[in-house]
Formats: structure tokens, sequence, C-alpha cells
């Protein structure tokens, strides 16, 4: 694989295509009858890597899922007339005049989490530390209460970009209402309804001066910085156990009480002459809405943990069955497409009969990360943790693997002539070329004659994964079909 080339792409107007394999893409491209727009722009969404973050906080009931909704221009975000509605934090794309960026909706507002505000403040803690910018929305109706003026004050501490969100205004009366929150000393307030799309323009044009162009890197970099390893699952699991085991000390708090730990703790630790930054996050206990007081701020944090590393260690409990709790938190790591490496610990505990049954366990309920790099390790003992590191390497190196173009048409051309899609409706879909457009994770754009079937994606997946390697890392995988036009000669 020495003509495999490691590059992010992030600082290439092509995503990771260089000038002259761009060029000869897009000759292709028109020899096949796709419209050139329409490839540069599959390109671009495919090699975007991530898209700026712009969260939307603000306290129940004051209309942010409906002004999801409207921003994405359709009913995605669960709408009701009552506070605490959106339970958990959802992501979707959105798009304004021509820009793309990820829309982050908070919920998960309960009255019974160590009160109202304080759960408030650590949905708004979380959304704010992993957003780029934020719309605060306030009900210009009912004006300025203490929970929003604790939101400021978070707003504030971080020092990210804000724009104040004046929604309810559903006429000229309503401008009052709004020019009252200049109070809050956030700027000028945008007088808004989201039920009905008034002021949403001329808001969302403030949003994009606030948003950078493509968010900032937030780990390892070009110039050296340290490759970030968040150490993730259940509560009780070892996190911290391993953690004291690679640094050779006791770093951090470590107690058979399951949930010790409940603010992520980096350290920096050199391992084989490499300076590492662990994160050692707290227990992911159930679904965010089902959890009590410090569980429920652990699980946001441990999130942002996640968003922020590069490679997700994540710890299963071996002497006990494969649960629910470490499905979810393998798919968290998967979707935020970060480097996965699986971690069975407490081997040295376990008979042959459990073992058995865990190999079983594994090929049954890890399917989905049947590429992650496994270690069977011991955190008390210390057994085959020199394996560790270069699991991580190895699924680093995946991460960042790029094809180029070239090697990578060859290649679908042999899948195509050896395993064809099936006929559907008297028609038979190509892959007609493609291209890696993008790196951390890999990012594919394949382009065809038309609809591709769920299973034979995953069977080009697979076929890439057994040529190319990509261990231990998400691949992500888009198509796009030729329109009904006659090809161009």
């Amino acid at each position: 694989m020495n003509d495999q080339i490691h590059s992010d792409g992030s600082d290439h107007e092509h995503g990771a295509l260089g000038d002259a394999e761009y060029a000869e893409f897009m000759e292709l491209a028109a020899q096949e009858g796709f419209d050139p727009e329409e490839v540069e722009g599959a390109i671009g969404e495919a090699g975007h890597g991530p898209l700026p973050v712009l969260a939307v906080v603000g306290r129940p009931n004051v209309g942010k899922s409906t002004l999801v909704n409207r921003i994405l221009g359709r009913r995605e975000a669960v709408v009701q007339d009552k506070p605490g509605v959106t339970r958990d934090r959802v992501n979707y794309e959105a798009e304004w005049a021509g820009r793309r960026f990820r829309l982050v909706d908070t919920g998960g507002w309960e009255q019974d989490v160590l009160g109202l505000d304080a759960s408030v403040a650590a949905q708004a803690e979380y959304a704010i530390s992993t957003a780029d910018a934020v719309v605060f929305v306030v009900d210009a109706t009912v004006g300025a209460t203490d929970t929003d003026e604790a939101v400021v004050r978070l707003l504030r501490k971080a020092k990210k970009p804000v724009v104040l969100c004046a929604n309810k205004v559903d006429g000229q009366s309503g401008e009052a209402d709004a020019t009252a929150l200049w109070s809050l000393g956030l700027g000028q307030p945008h007088p808004v309804s989201s039920l009905h799309g008034r002021g949403t323009g001329d808001m969302l044009d403030a949003v994009l001066e606030a948003l950078p162009e493509a968010p900032a890197q937030t780990f390892g970099t070009a110039l050296g910085g340290p490759r970030r390893i968040a150490l993730i699952g259940r509560p009780n699991v070892g996190k911290s156990s391993l953690l004291n085991k690679v640094a050779n000390e006791d770093r951090v708090v470590v107690n058979e009480l399951a949930g010790t730990t409940r603010d992520p703790v980096d350290e920096l630790i050199e391992l084989g002459g490499i300076t590492w930054k662990f994160i050692d996050t707290a227990g992911i206990r159930r679904k965010v809405h089902l959890q009590e007081g410090a569980d429920y701020y652990a699980s946001l944090r441990t999130a942002a943990a996640v968003e922020k590393s590069e490679v997700a260690v994540i710890l299963i409990d071996s002497s006990e069955s494969i649960s629910v709790q470490d499905q979810r938190i393998v798919t968290m790591a998967v979707e935020a497409g970060r480097a996965i490496v699986l971690a069975f610990n407490k081997w040295d505990t376990l008979d042959e009969e459990r073992r058995y049954y865990l190999e079983r366990e594994i090929e049954t309920e890890l399917a989905q990360v049947a590429w992650a790099p496994r270690v069977n390790v011991s955190a008390v003992t210390g057994r085959h943790m020199e394996r560790l590191v270069p699991a991580i390497e190895t699924a680093i190196e995946g991460w960042e693997t790029r094809i180029p173009t070239g090697r990578l048409n060859a290649f679908l051309g042999e899948i195509v002539a050896s395993h064809p899609h099936p006929v559907r409706g008297g028609k038979q879909p190509r892959i007609l070329f493609g291209t890696q457009a993008g790196v951390k994770p890999p990012r594919f754009v394949l382009f065809a004659s038309g609809f591709l079937e769920h299973g034979y994606r995953r069977f080009v997946e697979r076929r890439l994964r057994e040529e190319f390697g990509f261990e231990g890392t998400p691949l992500h995988i888009s198509v796009r079909v030729r329109e009904k036009r006659g090809r161009k000669k």
C-alpha cells in the first residue's frame, strides 16, 4: 500500500483530489453524461470533512425545534406545545445561501434533574462546547428570564459567536418585545417567527457571518499536536484503571462504585516514544433523558469528549454479556466518524466456556464494527497492554488512508465485471466511476447509472476493506445517480 496518499484534504477546494486528478475525474464524468456542477457538488459534499456546527440553545418551549424545522425547510424535529419534547440532541445537515452547516437541536430538559435551570445549563454547556456558533432562542413575548440569564453567562464564558433570536414575534406589535432583549448584552436581537417564517432569512444571514467556513481542528495537526484518544464505555468497565496502567501511575481516582469519574480527564502520556492525549470519560449509563443528577451531565461530557477525539478506545467488560449499552456506545463512536479500537477488559478472569460464548457474542452483537482492531487486556494486571498502542496506530492509519482515483476506478471496474448489480425491474444499474473525496474518516462518492440497493453498497464496502484495509475506521459511501438524459459525446 505504498501508493496510498495520506492527506486530510481539508485545505483543498476539490476535497482530497489534487488539481491534475480532479481534471481527469471531471473529464471522465463528462464522458459519462454527468453535469459538471452536479459532480463538483457531490465531491464537495463528500470531501468537505467536518461541517461547521451551529447549536440552537434556549430554555424549554421557546420554539427551538420549530426554528430548526424552519431552517431545514421540512418537518424533522418533533414539535409540541409543552416543554421537554426534545429529549436528545439531534443533528441535521442544513444549507443557507449555498453554504452547508451542521445544525444541532438541543433538548432533554427534565424538571426533576437537579432542577430545570441546572439541566438547561448542562445541555447548553455541551452544545456550546462542540459548536462553532450558537443561536440563542428567547421567547420575546415572555422576555428574558433568570434561566435565560444563566445561559447568557455560559455563552460569555465560552466566547463563541452568538446570534440572538427573539422568537414568537408574529407581527409589528411584537417588535418592541424583541427590542427589550438588548438588555441581555448579546447584541442585536433578531425578531423571528419560526412558526410563520417571518425574519428567519435575516437571522440566517447573521448566522453565516458568525460561522467559520470550516470548523477549527480540535485534535492532532500537522504542527505535531498530540493525538487525542477517548476512553469510553459503560460505568465500571475499567476506564480509569486502564488509564492508570498505561501511565504507570495513579492519575485518576479508581473505585468499585460505578460512575466515580464525572468529568473527562485529559492526560498527556508518553508511550512508545510518542505523546498521546488520553481522555478518561465518565461511564454512559442509560439514554440521557432517563438519567438523573450527575450521570445526566456525565453522558453529555462523554459525548463531547468523543466529538473532540480522533480515536475512540471502547472498553467492554468481557466477563459480562455484551449489552445494549455497549452497542449504543459503539454506534455513537461510528456515527461521530472516529477511528475505533475495541478493548475487552478483565480478560484474565475468563474461563474457557466464557471465552467461547464471548466470541459468539462478538460475531453477532458487534458485527457492525468487525473491522475494528481488538485487544484483550487486563487493566488491573497489565496483561497485553503493550498491544494497545499498535492497535491505536493501526486505526489511525486506516482513518487517514486515501486511495488514488485511478486505482480506485480500476478496482470498481473489477467489481462491476465480476459481481454486477442484480437486475431489478428489467434494469441493471452500474457503478460508472468514483473517487475518495476525503479522509478522517474515508469518504467515497460513487457515480452510478441507477439506484444501488443497500445490500450492494454493503458488498462494495466489504470489498473495499478486503482490498485496501481501512482497518479501524468507518467508511462513508454516497452514491449519485445519473439523471435520465442522453450521453454526451
